[in-house]
């Protein structure tokens, strides 16, 4: 069996260690983040939730999830 290669990247400041070549997508959809009520900014650069299931992931990027909030 193959052993697959981990990577650490930050997320929302902390340090997660997950599987080398990992799309933003699959890291959003493992902790049960709902992308319709989110901002995310990857090494400081918002990005386009249409492109989410192209972007791999690397050692050492730094992603940034903002959850909306409504309130009155």
């Amino acid at each position: 069996m193959k052993k697959l290669k981990k990577i650490k990247i930050k997320l929302n400041g902390k340090t997660k260690t997950i599987v080398e070549k990992s799309t933003l997508y699959e890291l959003i959809n493992n902790f049960k983040i709902p992308i319709t009520k989110v901002a995310i900014e990857l090494n400081k650069k918002i990005v386009n939730k249409k492109e989410i299931k192209k972007i791999k992931l690397t050692t050492n990027d730094k992603i940034e999830i903002v959850h909306f909030i409504g309130g009155g």
